[in-house]
């Protein structure tokens, strides 16, 4: 009887754990070796990393989320088990759907889509005072978004001019040896 109990228990727990899904985590950046899989420049520990995780357990980092986008267009949001962006103003990562988003073309980030995430939206607002600039955008919104690359952004940033326009034709093997 008391092997059975046992069996039972043990059963109990698998179902339980089974129905409480994955967890996803974002991981921290480490600049030495760290690169977005998209335009392969380095992904510094900053306010405009971003990354996601498939449902498989692949990680994949960016150092914009105008790249992170990129990679959602090319491969798809199926298999997507959670993205992360990070709070403009503490660096804290935040899942994609939860962060509250301000775009300007204006805005400086690394590949210049000037777009900057917020853990609220009240900080959000506070930017755009701070600024002058700006419109609040959800994650619902980037999905209809223009994401158009800022290419005088791109020469201010010190990007030697690095935008997504002269890739290569095939944009499938783009990045591909850092998946």
């Amino acid at each position: 009887m008391r092997h059975w109990k046992v069996v039972l228990v043990t059963l109990w727990s698998i179902f339980l754990l089974a129905g409480c899904g994955p967890k996803y985590a974002a991981l921290p950046i480490n600049e030495d070796v760290d690169v977005c899989v998209i335009c392969n420049m380095q992904v510094k520990d900053d306010a405009y990393a971003t990354q996601l995780t498939t449902k498989d357990g692949q990680t994949f980092k960016f150092d914009d989320i105008g790249c992170m986008n990129e990679w959602k267009e090319r491969n798809g949001t199926e298999q997507i088990g959670m993205d992360f962006v990070r709070d403009y103003n503490d660096k804290e990562w935040i899942e994609f759907n939860k962060a509250t988003y301000v775009y300007d073309a204006s805005i400086r980030t690394p590949m210049a889509y000037g777009l900057v995430s917020f853990k609220d939206q009240e900080s959000a607002e506070n930017f755009i005072q701070e600024q002058g600039v700006g419109v609040i955008m959800t994650a619902a919104d980037l999905t209809s978004h223009d994401w158009k690359q800022n290419t005088e952004g791109v020469d201010m940033m010190g990007d030697e001019g690095h935008t997504h326009e002269h890739e290569q034709e095939d944009a499938g093997t783009h990045g591909s040896e850092n998946t």
